[in-house]
C-alpha cells in the first residue's frame, strides 16, 4: 500500500531517540507519506525542518493548537505566518477550539482561531482543524467564512452524528484515527464512519497519541506511530464494509488532492490559489486587530 498519514506529531519528544527508525518502519508498513503536525510556533518550525530533511516522505502544517492559544504573542503569530510561504507547509493549523480541557481561556482560543481562519483565506491553504466539545461555537465560526476558504479537514473526528453531518454539509473532510478502535469511547464511530463519503475520508494516527486499543502485539511504551496506520485503515474498512486496499487507494488520493501533494513525491510545492482571494470585509472578524494534546 501507499498510505498517507495526514496527522503525525513527529516532533514530539516521544520520537527523539528513534525518529529515523520510526520513519523507516512507516515506509516498511506501506505509509509512504506523512504530514507532520505543527501545534505552536516552535513545533511548526521543527515540523518544517523535519519535512525539509525528508522531502520525499514528509510535508507539514503550521499553526497554533487551541491548547497553546494563550501562549503565543503577536510577534509569534507574525513569524508563524512566514512559515506558510515554505512549499513543504501544506496546511494552516493545527487550529480550532478545545472546550474539553480548556488549557487556554476560551476567549483566547476563539481569537487565535479567527486569526487562523483569516490567514487560511488569505493564503488559500487548506485548514487542519481541531474541535473537541466545542461544536456549538466551532461550527458558526467555520460557516461564517466557508466561502472564503479552500479545503478543510476536521482531524481526529470524535463527535456525534449532528456534528458529522454539519461538517459534511460544509464540504469538509473528516479525519479518522485509532479512536475508532476504542470500544470504550469510539464505538459510535463504527456506525458514523459509514456515512462519510469516500471522497471526503482521510486517515491518520495522531501519533504518538491514540494508540489503537486493539492493536496486537501492543507496544510496551504505549506509543503510537505512523507504522500503525494500516491498522486504522483496516478498522475503518471493516466498519464501512470496504476492501482495505481499495479504501487505502481512495484515502491516499484524497490526501494528495487535499494537500496538493503530487503523486511523484517531488520536492516542488503545491499549487495555491491567489493570496488576494481573501476579502477582509467579508471575514469572520472584519476590521478587528488580533493581539495575538488531544
Amino acid at each position: 500500500m501507499n498510505l498517507i498519514d495526514i496527522g503525525a506529531n513527529l516532533t514530539h519528544d516521544a520520537f527523539a531517540a528513534d525518529r529515523e527508525a520510526v520513519l523507516a518502519r512507516a515506509k516498511a508498513s506501506g505509509v509512504t507519506g506523512m504530514v507532520v503536525t505543527g501545534s505552536s510556533l516552535a513545533c511548526s518550525r521543527a515540523a518544517l525542518a523535519l519535512a525539509q530533511a525528508h522531502p520525499d516522505l514528509l510535508r507539514c502544517t503550521a499553526g497554533v493548537h487551541p491548547h497553546h492559544a494563550a501562549d503565543e504573542k503577536p510577534c509569534s503569530l507574525a513569524e508563524l505566518a512566514t512559515l506558510w510561504d515554505a512549499p513543504e507547509v501544506v496546511a494552516v493549523g493545527e487550529t480550532g477550539l478545545d472546550f474539553f480541557r480548556d488549557f487556554s481561556p476560551r476567549s483566547e482560543q476563539e481569537r487565535v482561531f479567527e486569526w487562523h481562519l483569516e490567514q487560511a483565506g488569505r493564503t488559500g491553504l487548506p485548514l487542519f482543524l481541531h474541535e473537541r466539545d466545542a461544536h456549538a461555537r466551532f461550527l458558526p465560526m467555520i460557516r461564517a467564512c466557508r466561502d472564503l476558504l479552500s479545503d478543510a479537514v476536521v482531524h481526529c473526528f470524535t463527535g456525534d452524528r449532528t456534528a458529522l453531518y454539519a461538517y459534511l454539509d460544509l464540504g469538509l473532510y473528516i479525519g479518522i484515527t485509532g479512536w475508532i478502535c476504542d470500544e470504550r469511547r469510539g464505538a459510535h464511530l463504527l456506525e458514523l464512519v459509514r456515512d462519510i463519503p469516500a471522497e471526503r475520508l482521510l486517515i491518520e494516527t495522531d501519533s504518538p497519541y491514540l494508540l489503537p486499543r486493539d492493536l496486537r502485539p501492543r507496544p510496551r511504551d504505549g506509543r503510537n506511530e505512523p507504522a500503525f496506520l494500516p491498522h486504522v485503515l483496516a478498522a475503518v474498512a471493516r466498519a464501512r464494509g470496504d476492501e482495505p486496499a481499495l479504501l487505502g487507494q481512495q484515502t491516499t488520493a484524497n490526501a494528495r488532492q487535499f494537500f496538493r501533494w503530487p503523486a511523484e513525491n517531488g520536492a516542488s510545492g503545491p499549487e495555491r490559489p491567489a493570496a488576494d482571494r481573501f476579502i477582509a470585509q467579508a471575514g469572520v472578524v472584519a476590521g478587528r486587530t488580533h493581539s495575538i494534546e488531544p
